[in-house]
């Protein structure tokens, strides 16, 4: 019996790590290849950091990452801001208007992007605006808003439906039990969605691309620009750069609820004794 369990769970750990491999093994390459001192990938030259230099002096690729990042922070944070209330108000509802809209919030999530970027080009081009900045923010703000909701609502879910009328009896305004009561509540639910909001946006090239117009374009429409002819080396740089920031990004995240659920737990503990 033991030695069946040991075979199961060697299985297992060799199934997890040959995907680990899969997922992993491309970006690692990447990396690697950013300290290559040739511009070829066909062979290694030796290490260098001159790809990191060159990655800003280049005024395309520093203009489509302001683009990006302007675009990704601002949908993002709008999209928070409107899929939170949008969540509460959805939650607020009855059961049959509730399931409803949710079905409706899974139609963006499952739809392909190509038929939403040809969707918001159309609606763009009727009400007359533009394509660029303004068009590519509304765009992303529309995209995220359905990843937002998702992420919020089983927050809404878990949450006491009592407890903010209980302080609203003892005393709080509706405001203040917003801000003290439910909102620190559903805070890892909103984390959750701002962070899958700012991944989906810095992402994106199908939508981006039909509404970006002349003028702005975003790094990945810039980079499928590059693989017509050939892609520079600075972008495995400024790609190893953000894979870098990522990373650290989740790993803080992660140690944070790690550190939440921790003092959840002593508070629980100390409750029952």
């Amino acid at each position: 019996m033991k030695n069946k369990k040991t075979g199961a769970g060697w299985l297992s750990n060799s199934y997890i790590a040959l995907i680990m491999i899969f997922l992993y093994a491309p970006i690692l390459v990447l990396m690697i290849y950013s300290f290559n001192e040739s511009k070829s990938r066909s062979g290694w030259a030796g290490f260098s950091l001159h790809w990191y230099r060159e990655l800003f002096k280049n005024d395309a690729i520093i203009s489509a990452l302001l683009v990006t990042l302007f675009v990704a922070f601002v949908s993002a944070i709008l999209a928070t801001v409107i899929g939170t209330l949008a969540a509460i108000g959805i939650q607020s509802m009855k059961s049959s208007s509730k399931t409803a809209i949710m079905n409706f919030t899974y139609v963006p999530v499952v739809s392909p992007e190509i038929v939403m970027g040809v969707s918001l080009m159309l609606l763009f081009v009727l009400l007359r605006m533009e394509s660029g900045l303004i068009t590519l923010v509304l765009a992303h703000v529309t995209f995220n808003l359905p990843y937002v909701i998702l992420s919020v609502m089983p927050k809404l879910r878990q949450m006491d439906k009592h407890l903010f009328d209980a302080a609203m009896d003892l005393g709080c305004t509706p405001g203040m039990a917003f801000r003290k009561v439910m909102l620190p509540e559903i805070m890892p639910g909103i984390i959750t969605g701002f962070l899958m909001a700012l991944t989906f946006s810095l992402d994106d090239f199908n939508v981006s691309y039909f509404v970006s117009g002349d003028k702005f374009q975003t790094l990945p429409i810039l980079i499928y620009s590059m693989t017509r002819r050939r892609v520079s080396p600075e972008i495995n740089a400024l790609s190893a750069i953000i894979f870098v920031i990522v990373l650290l990004v989740l790993i803080i995240v992660n140690v944070q609820d790690a550190r939440r659920e921790k003092q959840l737990r002593r508070k629980e503990a100390a409750l029952n004794e």
